[in-house]
């Protein structure tokens, strides 16, 4: 098999997102796991190995005449993690990461002592960064088997486990890049305005007309823009292009800078206008700037008695989740994760409910780790994704 082309590509990893959701079903299901079962995985790792390169980097084909330089690390890892998880025992797959993580040990053992003789009663995280390894493009970034299996064997401990992210709940969403087994997880997207309960059921954060009629308006203003040649990039590089319940997504950057910064800038600069110009009193929208993504997101009302207007973040989702799905955040104990700024509200908002309240972040950013600490005394801090689900994996 010889991918030659950005959509060739997606197929591949859409392909690969089935077959690892089987193979998933079968651990959980104790089939046993025949080496033929395996060679779909081997088949894509290889097919990705043989993609064109140039300048030591992957190429594949937007156009006849246009490529894109692609940074495929997160998909070969993951595959080559997934299939030597599937080949070898518990033990040799722990020393397999240790050898790929500096202090691997050392931090998992840590966090394990913190956070024993703890049964968590909600676990409520973000998804990409935090329980799972980043990827250059959302739509390619596939839940690896061993991930799955891991984050399972924890939800299966508490009473509610939800994954909450600012991505969308399905359509290249949150759904379709899981492969977790059915029933287990509550998937939220569009930071938390809709989600999927366990028996797979939509549920919506209420938008009223006025304020969705403007986002349409939006929406199509930008559907224009990136069909324009010059723009059509930041439809295919990091988050792409999401239409979320609530909210928009367009990237400005990926975690590659494949963008030169000026015109990252400018394109910035460029979505910012055409929101000035729908919203000029600043009565619908907010933009959320992440460095990598543009968000625009609609406005509610402050929970406070200001009545002020605010975006919705992760932290209105929690009470919004709590309320929606009787969550009963306030007997705790609750396990917050996140790994960004915009994942810290999630943690107030918890602790308004039950002081009982813990966060585990992943990050090394010195200004971060002291937000949190100063929000949550009960804080874990961890230096990458595969540190905090083998803790969770191997917490009793």
């Amino acid at each position: 098999m010889k991918i030659q082309t950005l959509a060739e590509f997606y197929t591949l990893m859409r392909q690969s997102r089935n077959d690892r959701q089987q193979l998933t079903n079968m651990h959980f299901n104790k089939e046993h796991i025949a080496p033929e079962d395996i060679q779909p995985l081997e088949k894509a790792l290889t097919a990705l190995k043989n993609i064109n390169t140039r300048d030591n980097q992957y190429h594949l084909e937007l156009t006849e005449d246009k490529t894109i330089a692609l940074d495929l690390s997160y998909e070969m890892n993951e595959l080559e993690k997934d299939i030597f998880f599937l080949t070898h025992s518990p033990e040799e797959f722990y020393a397999y990461l240790e050898s790929l993580h500096p202090d691997f040990s050392a931090e998992v053992n840590a966090g394990l002592e913190r956070l024993k003789d703890i049964s968590f009663r909600n676990f409520i995280t973000d998804r990409d960064g935090t329980v799972n390894n980043y990827c250059g493009r959302y739509a390619s970034s596939i839940q690896s088997i061993y991930n799955a299996v891991f984050l399972t064997r924890f939800a299966q401990k508490v009473n509610n486990a939800v994954i909450l992210t600012s991505a969308p709940l399905d359509n290249i969403g949150l759904v379709d890049i899981s492969v977790s087994p059915d029933n287990i997880f509550i998937y939220a997207g569009s930071k938390g305005r809709e989600y999927f309960d366990k028996q797979g059921q939509r549920h919506q954060f209420p938008v009223e007309p006025d304020k969705q009629s403007k986002l349409d308006i939006f929406n199509q203003q930008l559907t224009d823009l990136v069909k324009q040649p010059e723009y059509e990039m930041f439809t295919l590089i990091g988050s792409g292009l999401q239409f979320k319940f609530g909210q928009t997504t367009i990237a400005r950057q990926d975690i590659s800078k494949t963008i030169p910064a000026q015109e990252s800038e400018d394109f910035l600069n460029l979505i910012t206008n055409i929101v000035q110009k729908i919203d000029p009193q600043k009565k619908y929208f907010r933009i959320e700037d992440t460095g990598k993504d543009i968000e625009v997101i609609l406005t509610i009302e402050n929970a406070d008695e200001s009545g002020e207007l605010k975006d919705f973040d992760k932290g209105d989702a929690v009470d919004f989740l709590n309320k929606d799905l009787h969550l009963q955040l306030a007997q705790g104990p609750n396990l917050i994760c996140g790994d960004t700024k915009s994942d810290v509200p999630m943690v107030p908002a918890a602790m308004a409910h039950s002081q009982d309240t813990w966060a585990v972040f992943v990050t090394e950013d010195p200004e971060l780790k002291t937000l949190v600490q100063n929000t949550c005394p009960n804080t874990l801090i961890v230096s990458r994704p595969d540190v905090l689900v083998m803790i969770l994996n191997k917490k009793q």
